[in-house]
C-alpha cells in the first residue's frame, strides 16, 4: 500500500509538473501602420459595427507582433497555446524555470503564472483589471416541444413581429459540434447559408464539426438555430453563426480560458454581434489553478477580462450563470459571468429557480444573475437529430442568447449596453433582484413594443453634448416637456435621476466609466451612451 501509495504522488507531480502562464509583451511594434489601414486587422463588417456604435479601434485590435511569437517558440521547454491580441499575451505551458527565464526577454513585460502561489516568486505582475476604454411578413411558428421556454419569455412576439435573428452575426463558444453539418434539424441554416463556418482552437484546426469528446455545443445551438416543422424552433433561427470549439470536454486547463478569449478576438474581427458561451471556469484538474469566490468580482479571472473588452468592443456577451447553486463550497457564478455580460440563470417550466443554478451577487456586490430562463428540462437537439430534455444554464443561456439577438435585429442601431438595459427593465423582477433569479424573467414583448415605440419617437430630436463628458452634461431638444432622465451603469443600476431637467445634468458625482443616459418625455424615449471621464 505505501509502494503504491508513493508511486502515485509521484505521478501526481509528474502530471503537475508542467505549469500554464501568460507571458505579455512590452507593446505591437507595427501598431500604428496596422491601424493607418484597419481593413487589414478586421473584415468590413466588424468596421461597419464599431463605426455605428462609436467602438473606437484601437491597438487593442492589432494582432500580437508575430517576431516575439516566433521568438518565444523557439525558446527551449516552452509550449505556445494560445494568444490575445486584446491583452497582448500568449499562453504558454513549459517547467518552472522555462517559464520564469521568459522574463529576460526583452520584448516580455512580465510573466503570470495561473497557479498564483507560484506569482509569489516574481516581484511584479500584470494587473489583473481592465479600464474601460471610449468605447409585412409575419412569422408564425408551430413550436411544438421548444413552445413553454419560447413562450416564458414572449420571444414568440418577436417572431410574429418578423424579427427572427435576420442579418444578425452570432459566435458560439464551446466544447464541440458535431454533425451540425449533416443534422436535418440545421437545413433551414445551412439552406439560408447562415452557417458561416467555424474553427477549432484546441486542436488547431478548420474541422470545428468533428470533436466527438462533447455533443454540448450542437445542443447549445440548437436552442438558438434549430429548425424541425411543427416540432421545435431555436430563438434566433434566421441569424447567421460561426462556431468556435475552446473547451477541451477530455481535460479542464487554464489554457480553455485562453483559446476563449482568442476567439472572442476572431469574432470582433469578423463583425459578430452576439457571442454565447454555455462555460464557466472556477475548478481545474490541478487545484493549484482554482478561482475562489472570492476571485468572482469581475476583473480577476483571465476569461472574464476578455469578455469584459469584447463587451467594450461592442459586442453583446451572453455566459450562462453556471450548475452549483447545489455547491456549498462554490454556489456563486463562475467566470466569465462574472463579467460585464448578461449572464443567465435557470428556471424550471413554472417559471421557478432552479435549485443547480449557480447565484449572485458578484464578489464585489454586482447583481447576478442578470436574467433567468428555462433551464431545467429545457428542450434541445442531440447530434442525431433527437429531441431531449436536458438540464442546465447551458440551455437557458443560448435561449436567452437567441432572443436577445432577435430582438436586436429590431433596432441594430442600439448600442449592446442599451440592449442589455431594456431587457433587464423588461424582467419580472425589475424593480427587486435577487441572488436566484436576478432581474428575473425577461418579457420580449414589452422589450419589442419599447424599441418600436422608440423608432416612432425619433421624429423628435435630442443631442448631448460634450460626450466624453467630465461633469456637465448638456441637452439639445426640440421642446420636449417634462423631460426625464435616468442614468444606468453598465450592469443596469440607476445611479442617477433627474426630473423636468430642460438643458443640463450635473453628472460630477458619477465615477469615470461607460452609462447608459435613458431620456423620456410625452411620446418621446431616447437612450444615449454616455462616457464619462
Amino acid at each position: 500500500m505505501k509502494v503504491f501509495l508513493l508511486l502515485f504522488i509521484i505521478c501526481c507531480n509528474i502530471g503537475f509538473s508542467q505549469e500554464h502562464a501568460w507571458v505579455y509583451f512590452t507593446d505591437k511594434p507595427n501598431a500604428s501602420v496596422a491601424l493607418s489601414n484597419p481593413n487589414s486587422i478586421l473584415t468590413q463588417r466588424a468596421i461597419n459595427r464599431k463605426n455605428a456604435h462609436n467602438i473606437v479601434i484601437d491597438e487593442r485590435d492589432v494582432p500580437v507582433n508575430e517576431a516575439y511569437l516566433s521568438a518565444l517558440k523557439n525558446q527551449n521547454g516552452i509550449l505556445v497555446k494560445a494568444k490575445s491580441k486584446w491583452l497582448n499575451c500568449v499562453h504558454v505551458i513549459g517547467d518552472f524555470n522555462s517559464i520564469d527565464n521568459l522574463t529576460q526577454l526583452n520584448f516580455v513585460e512580465e510573466v503570470l503564472f495561473t497557479n498564483t502561489s507560484l506569482n509569489a516568486r516574481n516581484s511584479s505582475f500584470h494587473s489583473s483589471k481592465v479600464n474601460l476604454k471610449n468605447h409585412e411578413n409575419l412569422v408564425d411558428f408551430e413550436y411544438g416541444n421548444s413552445a413553454n421556454q419560447i413562450e416564458m419569455i414572449h420571444a414568440n412576439y418577436l417572431y410574429q413581429n418578423d424579427f427572427t435573428g435576420e442579418n444578425m452575426l452570432v459566435a458560439i463558444m464551446d466544447a464541440g459540434f458535431p454533425n451540425v453539418n449533416i443534422m436535418t434539424s440545421f437545413s433551414r441554416l445551412r439552406d439560408n447559408n447562415n452557417l458561416m463556418g467555424g474553427y477549432d482552437f484546441v486542436d488547431r484546426e478548420e474541422n470545428y464539426d468533428d470533436a466527438t469528446e462533447s455533443n454540448h455545443g450542437t445542443k447549445v445551438l440548437s436552442d438558438m438555430a434549430g429548425f424541425i416543422q411543427n416540432e421545435f424552433v431555436g430563438t434566433a433561427p434566421d441569424a447567421s453563426y460561426y462556431l468556435f470549439r475552446t473547451e477541451d470536454a477530455s481535460s479542464e486547463t487554464p489554457v480553455e480560458e485562453s483559446y476563449w478569449v482568442e476567439a472572442a478576438e476572431r469574432a470582433d474581427s469578423l463583425g459578430v454581434d452576439v457571442i454565447n458561451t454555455s462555460l464557466g471556469y472556477f475548478n481545474y484538474d490541478n487545484p493549484n489553478y482554482n478561482y475562489t469566490p472570492a476571485d468572482m468580482d469581475g476583473n480577476t479571472a483571465f476569461i472574464t477580462r476578455g469578455a469584459n473588452i469584447a463587451v467594450e468592443k461592442g459586442i453583446l456577451v451572453v455566459t450562462s450563470a453556471g450548475n452549483s447553486g447545489n455547491n456549498q463550497s462554490f454556489p456563486v457564478i463562475a467566470a466569465p459571468a462574472d463579467g460585464n455580460v448578461y449572464t443567465v440563470g435557470a428556471v424550471n417550466p413554472n417559471e421557478e429557480y432552479a435549485s443547480f443554478s449557480s447565484i449572485g451577487p458578484t464578489a464585489d456586490g454586482r447583481i447576478k444573475p442578470d436574467g433567468v430562463a428555462q433551464g431545467s428540462s429545457a428542450a434541445v437537439i442531440n447530434q442525431f437529430d433527437q429531441i431531449v430534455y436536458n438540464n442546465g444554464t447551458s440551455f437557458s443561456a443560448p435561449i436567452m442568447a437567441g432572443a436577445i439577438t432577435s430582438f436586436w435585429q429590431a433596432n441594430p442601431q442600439l448600442t449592446n449596453l442599451e440592449i442589455m438595459q431594456k431587457v433587464r427593465e423588461s424582467s419580472s423582477r425589475f424593480n427587486n433582484p435577487n441572488e436566484q433569479l436576478g432581474y428575473g424573467i425577461p418579457n420580449f414583448q414589452i422589450a419589442l413594443d419599447d424599441v418600436l415605440d422608440s423608432i416612432n419617437y425619433q421624429e423628435q430630436s435630442l443631442k448631448v453634448h460634450p460626450n466624453p463628458v467630465k461633469n456637465i452634461l448638456k441637452i439639445e431638444h426640440e421642446n420636449l416637456k417634462e423631460l426625464e432622465i435616468k442614468i444606468y451603469n453598465m450592469l443596469g443600476k440607476l445611479v442617477l435621476e433627474a426630473k423636468n431637467t430642460s438643458s443640463r445634468i450635473n453628472l460630477s458625482k458619477l465615477s469615470s466609466g461607460i452609462y447608459i443616459a435613458k431620456f423620456t418625455s410625452v411620446h418621446f424615449q431616447k437612450s444615449i451612451k454616455i462616457i464619462k471621464e
